[in-house]
C-alpha cells in the first residue's frame, strides 16, 4: 500500500484533501506492518490514522475503545461517510452480537469497535482467529499505564494481542500521555520497536485563563452572556453541582441542561444530541461529557473545579475549538477543590494512589503558577518552547521577571551533583546549606553548590524549581521517590549559558495580590507555618509509602497544620494535638518531633527568631556534652538563662540529668520545704533561706522534685 491510495480515501470518505501534519506518516507506518504510539491532542485527527488504512487495507481493523458512546458516535460517523463500521459491548442483545459475528466472518466490516472488557474474552479471541485482522487500534491508550490519569486494570490485559496475533500491527493513540506513560504503553502491550509519533500539543486558538473560586456561579453567568449563543460545556466534578448550576443558568435566562452517570441512558443521549445540534448551548457535566462527541464549534469550555491532573484538564479544554477558531477557556481554582480532590483520591484507595496525589499537586501548581500558561502545559508534554504564548491570563497581564539563569544554574547542578537522587525539600536544604543530618551523611555538604544559594528563603526556592519544572528543564521522577531530573534543554541553561526569566516571590504575591480582591499578605509566622506543613506532610508521604497505606490514615491534615502550628518538640506538647493518641505517639511521635526540632532549628540558624527554638538550642548543646556554663559562653548568654531552659525542657519530659548541678544538701533542704507544701513557690523558698540558696538551684530543685510526683511546674 502507498499514500496514494490513503490520500484517495482520505477525499472520498472524509472530504479531506490533505492530511493534518503526522497522519500521513503514522498511516505509512501502518502499511510497513510497523507498530506505533501516536500521541496527538484532542481534535488533531487520530481517528483518521486507523480509519483510512482500515478502508484501504484488506480485512477488518478492531479498535479498542473505553468509551460506550465513542464507539456509537464513531461507528455512526463512518457509516454516514458509506464506511462499514460496527461495535460490540454490553449494550447490544444476543441477536445483534450474532449478527455482527456473522458479517464479521463474511469479510463484511472494515472497522469494529469493543471494549476492552470484551476485546480480552476468550469468546472474542476465537472470532480475532476466524477473521482476517489488519490492524489493532488501541484508543485512549493512556488507561493501560497506572502513570496515566485514567488507569483501567483491563487495558493490562491487552498483551494478548501479541501474544495471539505476533504479526498484527498495534497502534496506541492518545491525547494525554506523559513520558512515564508513553513507556509503559510501550512495555506493557509488547510492541515491537514501535514508531512514535508525537503531534504538537500547541493549540493557540485557545485562550487560558485561571480565576480565584470565589462567586463562581455569578462569574460564570456575566461569562455566558458575554458569549450568548455560543455553544459551551461546563465541567463540575460532582453531579449535584452539575444540577443546581444548570438551574442557576436557566433561571438567569440562559438555556442549558445537566449532564451525569446518574440520568438514564435515554436522558443522557438526549441532552448529547441536543448539544450536538445546538438545541441547547450550554451543557454542565461531569468529565464523562464529551469524549465522544466530535463537535467542532464548541467555543469555550469551564472548569468549575480544578481537574484531577493536568492530563485531564488538557484533553477536556481540548474540546473546544476543534475548528481551530478562536475559543476561550476558564478554570475556577480554590483551595477547597484541592482539599476534595485529596480526599476522594485517598478514600478510593487506588493501587495509584500516591501516583494520582502527585499529578493533583502538578495540576495545583499549574493554577498558581504565574509563568506562561501555554509553556508550562506543552513542557508538560515533554515540547519545549522558549516563545510566551500571548493569549493567557499571565501574559495578558505578566507579573515582573528577573534574569533568573544563574538562579537556575545553581539549582540544575545541584540536581547534576546529587545524580538526580534528591526531591524538592532535601535539593532546597543543599543550597542553603543546611546542616541536616541526611545530607551530611550522603556527602551532599561536600558538592560544589551546597550553600549556594543560601540568599534565598525556602519560599523563593520552592516557587523557583516549580518554575524550572514548569519550564520542562527539570522534572519529576514519579517512578523513582519523585527526584528531580534533568531534562534535555537542561544542558543549554548548564554549559550554555542560555538565559532563563523566573519570577520572584515577591512578585508573585504582589500579582496574587493585585488579581485577587482581598489585599491580605500573610505574616511570617504565617508562612514559616506553613512551610512546615508542607515538611510535614512530606514526611507523612513518606512513611505512608513506606507503609503501604493512605497518608490520612498516619496523620489528618488537620492534625499536622496544628502541628505546624504549635511546634511540639516533646512528649508532652505532641500528645496535646488534635489526633495524637498514644499508639500513634509511639509510632510516629518520634520522627515527627525530630522533623519538627530540625525545622526550628534551621529557621533559628538562619535568623528567624521562632517561640521555643532557643531552649532547643540550648538542648543541642547539652546533649553534646557541654555544661551550662559552657553553654552560656557559646551563646552568649548568662548561666542562669540556660538553667533556665534546662529546667523548662526538663519540665517537658526531656531526658536532662539537672541533678548534676544541684549541690546534694541543697536539694535536701528544698525537698523538705516542698514536702510540707507541695505549692510553695521559688521566691519563699528564696527568702526562706535568707537568700542563701542560688535561684537557679531553687528552680532545677522544683523541676526535679515536681516530676518525680508527676506534676507539671
Amino acid at each position: 500500500m502507498n499514500l496514494t491510495e490513503a490520500k484517495k480515501a482520505l477525499k472520498e470518505y472524509f472530504g479531506y484533501d490533505e492530511f493534518r501534519p503526522m497522519q500521513d506518516q503514522i498511516i505509512q507506518a501502518v502499511y510497513d506492518q510497523k507498530d506505533a504510539i501516536v500521541l496527538m491532542p484532542t481534535g488533531g485527527g487520530k481517528s483518521v490514522c486507523f480509519q483510512v488504512p482500515a478502508v484501504t487495507m484488506p480485512g477488518t481493523c478492531v479498535v479498542i475503545s473505553p468509551l460506550i458512546a465513542l464507539m456509537k458516535d464513531q461507528v455512526e460517523g463512518l457509516l454516514s461517510n458509506g464506511i462499514k463500521a460496527a461495535y460490540l459491548n454490553s449494550t447490544l442483545g444476543t441477536m445483534e452480537f450474532m449478527a455482527i459475528e456473522n458479517d464479521l466472518l463474511r469479510g463484511e466490516i472494515d472497522l469494529l469497535y469493543v471494549s476492552p472488557e470484551k476485546a480480552v474474552s476468550s469468546d472474542f479471541i476465537r472470532l480475532m482467529q476466524n477473521i482476517k485482522v489488519n490492524l489493532v487500534a488501541i484508543d485512549e491508550a493512556h488507561c493501560i499505564s497506572s502513570w496515566g490519569h485514567d488507569f483501567r486494570p483491563e487495558y493490562t490485559r491487552l498483551n494478548f494481542i501479541r501474544k495471539h496475533f505476533p504479526k498484527i500491527p498495534i497502534i496506541a493513540l492518545t491525547a494525554t500521555a506523559d513520558k512515564l506513560t508513553r513507556k509503559d504503553i510501550e512495555q506493557l502491550l509488547l510492541m515491537n520497536e514501535p514508531e512514535r509519533f508525537t503531534a504538537s500539543f500547541d493549540r493557540p486558538n485557545l485562550s487560558l485563563t485561571v480565576r480565584p473560586g470565589r462567586q463562581r456561579k455569578e462569574q460564570i453567568i456575566e461569562f455566558v452572556r458575554s458569549n450568548s449563543g455560543k455553544a459551551g460545556i461546563i465541567y463540575c466534578l460532582s453531579r449535584k453541582q452539575t444540577e443546581e448550576l444548570s438551574s442557576k443558568l436557566n433561571g438567569a435566562g440562559i438555556k442549558s441542561a445537566y449532564y451525569h452517570a446518574g440520568l438514564s441512558s435515554r436522558m443522557r443521549s438526549e441532552v448529547q444530541e441536543d448539544f450536538i445540534n445546538d438545541n441547547v448551548p450550554v451543557i454542565c457535566a461531569t468529565i464523562a461529557f464529551g469524549m465522544g462527541i466530535d463537535k467542532s464549534n464548541v467555543r469555550w469550555v469551564i472548569h468549575y473545579n480544578l481537574p484531577k491532573n493536568i492530563e485531564s484538564y488538557y484533553q477536556e479544554i481540548g474540546r473546544a475549538g476543534r475548528d481551530g477558531a478562536k475559543a476561550d477557556t476558564i478554570l475556577f481554582y480554590s483551595y477547597a477543590d484541592v482539599t476534595m480532590l485529596r480526599d476522594i483520591i485517598t478514600k478510593n484507595r487506588a493501587e495509584n494512589e500516591e501516583i494520582q496525589l502527585s499529578k493533583l499537586e502538578r495540576m495545583q501548581q499549574f493554577a498558581d503558577a504565574l509563568i506562561c500558561r501555554r509553556k508550562i502545559l506543552l513542557n508538560y508534554f515533554s515540547e519545549n518552547t522558549d516563545g510566551n504564548c500571548g493569549n493567557c491570563d499571565i501574559c495578558k497581564n505578566p507579573p515582573q521577571i528577573f534574569d533568573g539563569t544563574v538562579v537556575a544554574q545553581k539549582a540544575l547542578s545541584a540536581i547534576y551533583r546529587t545524580r538526580g537522587k534528591t526531591g524538592m525539600t532535601l535539593l532546597i536544604d543543599i543550597l542553603r546549606g543546611s546542616r541536616r543530618r541526611e545530607i551530611q551523611e550522603r556527602g551532599y555538604d561536600k558538592i560544589k553548590t551546597y550553600g549556594a544559594g543560601a540568599e534565598y528563603s525556602i519560599y523563593d526556592w520552592q516557587t523557583f524549581i516549580q518554575q524550572l519544572i514548569q519550564l520542562g528543564l527539570v522534572e519529576i521522577a514519579y517512578d523513582s521517590h519523585n527526584h528531580l531530573r534533568l531534562t534535555d534543554a537542561s544542558e543549554e541553561v548548564l554549559f550554555n549559558n542560555k538565559k532563563v526569566e523566573l519570577v520572584k516571590m515577591t512578585a508573585i504575591m504582589e500579582h496574587r495580590t493585585k488579581s485577587k480582591e482581598t489585599t491580605y499578605k500573610k505574616t511570617k509566622r504565617e508562612r514559616l507555618r506553613d512551610a512546615l506543613f508542607e515538611r510535614l506532610r512530606a514526611l507523612r508521604k513518606r512513611l505512608a509509602q513506606k507503609k503501604g497505606v493512605p497518608p490520612y490514615l498516619i496523620f489528618s491534615d488537620a492534625s499536622l497544620e496544628e502541628m505546624a502550628a504549635r511546634r511540639p518538640t516533646n512528649i508532652h506538647d505532641f500528645m496535646d494535638i488534635s489526633g495524637v493518641g498514644r499508639k500513634k505517639l509511639q509510632d510516629y511521635g518520634k520522627v515527627f518531633m525530630k522533623e519538627i526540632h530540625d525545622y526550628v532549628l534551621e529557621q533559628s540558624g538562619q535568623g528567624m527568631r521562632i517561640k521555643g527554638s532557643t531552649h532547643l538550642i540550648t538542648y543541642d548543646y547539652y546533649k553534646k556534652g557541654m555544661n551550662p556554663e559552657e553553654i552560656a559562653e557559646e551563646r552568649g548568654m548568662s548561666p542562669v538563662t540556660i538553667y533556665s531552659h534546662l529546667a523548662s525542657l526538663h519540665d517537658k519530659g526531656e531526658d536532662i540529668d539537672l541533678m548534676q548541678y544541684i549541690p546534694t544538701r541543697d536539694f535536701e533542704n528544698i525537698q523538705g520545704l516542698w514536702q510540707q507544701n507541695n505549692k510553695i513557690s521559688p521566691k519563699e523558698i528564696y527568702e526562706n533561706n535568707e537568700g542563701s540558696l542560688e535561684y537557679h538551684v531553687i528552680r532545677l530543685s522544683l523541676s526535679v522534685l515536681k516530676r518525680k510526683g508527676n506534676m507539671m511546674f
